[in-house]
């Protein structure tokens, strides 16, 4: 009897280890996932939403089947948090020299702060914006405008130095930057604990005849209407647990956003935001690997399976999170974010995803050793480390980044990144490279770190 229960165990033993080796991510599988999560009938997953409570459902009930446990603290797979945000009527009026514009005919609403602004109009050339000393609370027209990149960068400079209200003449470049935010005003919304929401500026796109109406100088005043209090919204992170053999060799943490823009405003027909590479391709990611760590033999290191909610409207799911971890922040070896693998960027190596601030630690590297598909990011100029969900955990000590497809598809933020424009075989493949890695990690007492510099401050 003693001898058939060890070869029980050796032949169990030897399945589980075979199991690791073999395991293979199928590509029905996360073709499933994606025509769930990308479908028209999930009305494109808007940031704090039903459909993203609905998304949030699904990926939980994935985790559950998975056999993944709740995390420490919780008593389900969904994280809630409660949001505030400013309504506002969408007929702003821009007052200038007795010119009077209105939005939706003269202008669009880029970005409010829900508050009327008013200040001295000033003319600035945007190349000029950087070294320019303007009065705190000036009302600035920027000129040449063309590439939204500069325009942004001269908008960040103006509103560090105080500028009240930030006038840009429309360009195909910002309107397309305006019709990627789902040609919605960016308003302000927050945690309902967070205990400093930030103030920004207001931007308004003019339309080119409305600029030529506009005095040389004079003040210029914004009138913005709130709609009454909606009732109090939510957003949702779904999460699963998997829990190591040492309770003392820390937690990994790979994860995603699971929301998009929702409905916006149509372009050739269509106005469902259905977000099937941003980031319904991140959190298949996630899942997949979830599915495969699972199934494998137990795992030295615990694993967190965080699928974020409101990435879109500010990053407040893993804001949240950070703010409410399950685990405390300081046991938390590595973050890894997925974020739009869902197709091949054409400056990486075929098959290859880019990782985020790959200089910065050591974590990409080992993983590349281990044969995770990753390679340095080649786009530093668009700080793509800094606008993902990794990087308020980055800020506070986590080595933290993000896996990404291709960096700016021409699909992003539009209707159409739908399932049509999909590589399902590369996601499958890319995944499929990290799962050996990552067991390897939660496995090991390799413990990722920094770079001298490399790690961001606020």
């Amino acid at each position: 009897m003693k001898l058939r229960f060890c070869a029980a165990l050796i032949l169990l033993s030897a399945a589980a280890a075979a199991t690791a080796q073999t395991w293979t991510v199928k590509p029905e599988w996360v073709r499933a996932h994606e025509d769930f999560l990308a479908s028209d009938v999930m009305a494109g997953r808007g940031s704090a939403t039903r459909d993203e409570q609905i998304t949030a459902t699904y990926v939980a009930s994935e985790f559950e089947a998975y056999g993944l446990k709740t995390a420490p603290g919780m008593s389900g797979y969904v994280q809630t948090a409660e949001i505030k945000a400013v309504q506002l009527d969408g007929h702003a009026t821009l007052i200038a020299g007795g010119v009077t514009l209105n939005e939706g005919a003269d202008f669009d609403l880029l970005s409010a702060t829900g508050a009327p602004a008013e200040g001295s109009l000033v003319r600035l050339a945007v190349a000029d914006a950087k070294s320019a000393k303007i009065a705190h609370g000036a009302a600035v027209l920027l000129t040449g405008a063309a590439d939204p990149n500069a325009g942004f960068a001269a908008y960040q400079q103006l509103r560090r130095a105080g500028a009240e209200l930030v006038l840009i003449e429309q360009t195909p470049g910002l309107q397309n930057l305006y019709g990627m935010m789902g040609g919605k005003t960016r308003i302000p919304i927050r945690l309902a604990d967070d205990p400093t929401p930030s103030r920004g500026s207001d931007i308004i796109l003019l339309r080119a005849e409305a600029v030529a109406k506009l005095p040389q100088d004079g003040s210029a005043t914004l009138t913005v209407r709130e709609l009454p209090p909606a009732a109090p919204r939510q957003t949702f992170n779904a999460i699963g647990y998997l829990p190591g053999t040492d309770a003392n060799a820390g937690t990994i943490l790979l994860s995603a956003h699971l929301d998009h823009l929702g409905i916006g405003r149509p372009v050739n027909g269509d106005d469902i935001y259905n977000g099937a590479n941003d980031d319904a391709a991140g959190t298949t990611a996630v899942l997949e690997m979830a599915h495969a760590l699972a199934a494998g033999p137990p795992l030295k290191r615990s694993v967190l399976f965080v699928c974020y909610g409101s990435e879109e409207i500010g990053e407040l799911g893993s804001t949240y999170f950070g703010m409410h971890p399950p685990v405390p922040l300081k046991d938390l070896v590595a973050n890894l974010e997925f974020e739009m693998i869902g197709s091949q960027d054409p400056k990486m190596p075929a098959g290859v995803l880019l990782l985020t601030g790959w200089d910065r630690s050591n974590l990409g590297p080992a993983l590349k050793e281990h044969g995770a598909l990753l390679g340095p990011d080649p786009y530093p100029e668009q700080h793509f480390f800094e606008r993902s969900d990794n990087y308020a955990l980055a800020l506070k000590g986590v080595v933290a980044h993000t896996a990404a497809g291709w960096g700016t598809p021409p699909t992003y933020h539009q209707p159409n990144d739908d399932l049509s424009h999909l590589d399902v075989a590369f996601m499958t493949r890319a995944i499929q490279s990290l799962i050996e890695p990552v067991r390897w990690l939660a496995s090991s007492d390799f413990r990722p770190a920094w770079n001298p510099g490399g790690e961001p401050k606020r």
